[in-house]
């Protein structure tokens, strides 16, 4: 994380819950439950507050946010979300990891939520229908595992001689089986062998990564997890160190120095989770709001990485970046 972006971070998490304290009487209290940290977090959140803004709030003005993080451990979540309906808040917003929905959906069948997940909200039983949830809960989804198998295909054209590829997934996440299901299919088809890493803390890194050389693997597919957002700067510096190539679905991943990225804009994510909670407390119903999709995918590709590791992308490849770090 940039510096100035860190501080940034500090002065919001000491200001959040002092907003939430000082409230105006009758001020609006949203909810913003996260499995995650913010540590890392910080774009988000401002992507929240923007889309709350487009929508009519401030936080602090016309509205309080009450915030939960889980630090990763996605079992206090419940609790968390619990603790958000107990205080009454007008709305809950939930994130980083795919356990927070059903945790506030299963703490309150009346308050309404808003919910970002990369799995299929009608099959996970968030909502009815996409275009009537039918519910309390509405949100956008993404294409978070969807596009792992085109990540999948995109390290393998950048190492084409390599046999076997490694997949890290956080086990905790509800995302995770469906992330290694598909990618063991599009391995298959690619005649490649796909081994499972998996890590749920930042002590379970370093075996990680003694497992990955052992196994000899010629490439890294780090899976969809709100916990390894957090830590997209460490393990860009241990992909690096290692020297092992690499592709994660999130921007900030290649920005801290990671080699490669492929997936949707998390910042548009929350954007569009805000507008939404800023539409519920205008007094819409999240019953009668369509789950949006994101579908739009970025590639961005880190040349002095790519350097770095001895690496040389295919022109065809390169061509196809949307953003290219040199």
């Amino acid at each position: 994380m940039k510096r100035r972006e860190f501080i940034m971070l500090l002065g919001g998490a000491a200001a959040w819950p002092l907003a939430a304290s000082a409230q105006q009487p009758g001020m609006p209290v949203i909810g913003f439950l996260n499995g995650a940290s913010p540590e890392g977090y910080a774009p988000y959140v401002a992507a929240f507050h923007q889309g709350l803004k487009e929508a009519g709030y401030v936080e602090g003005q016309n509205v309080a946010i009450e915030y939960r993080w889980a630090q990763g451990q996605y079992d206090r979540l419940p609790a968390l979300a619990a603790d958000l309906v107990r205080r009454q808040v007008a709305v809950i917003a939930t994130g980083g990891s795919g356990s927070s929905a059903p945790a506030a959906k299963a703490a309150t069948a009346t308050v309404p939520i808003v919910f970002t997940t990369g799995l299929d909200p009608v099959q996970e039983g968030l909502v009815a229908s996409l275009n009537r949830p039918g519910g309390n809960l509405t949100g956008v989804t993404s294409l978070a595992v969807e596009v792992g198998p085109k990540g999948l295909e995109l390290l393998h054209e950048l190492v084409p001689a390599a046999t076997a590829i490694a997949l890290l997934v956080n086990p905790t996440n509800p995302s995770a089986e469906a992330l290694s299901r598909d990618l063991q299919t599009a391995a298959r088809t690619l005649g490649l062998q796909l081994h499972i890493l998996r890590a749920s803390t930042e002590r379970d890194f370093d075996t990680v990564f003694a497992t990955f050389l052992q196994l000899r693997a010629g490439g890294l597919v780090i899976g969809t997890d709100g916990f390894f957002i957090t830590q997209s700067e460490q393990l860009a510096t241990l992909t690096v160190r290692h020297a092992v190539p690499a592709i994660f679905p999130y921007h900030e991943f290649t920005a801290a120095g990671g080699l490669m990225s492929y997936g949707v804009s998390n910042r548009d994510l929350y954007r569009l989770v805000g507008v939404y909670t800023g539409r519920i407390l205008r007094g819409e119903k999240p019953a009668e709001l369509p789950v949006q999709q994101v579908t739009k995918v970025e590639l961005a590709i880190n040349l002095k990485t790519a350097k770095a590791l001895g690496i040389t992308f295919p022109l065809p490849l390169l061509g196809r970046a949307d953003e290219v770090i040199e």
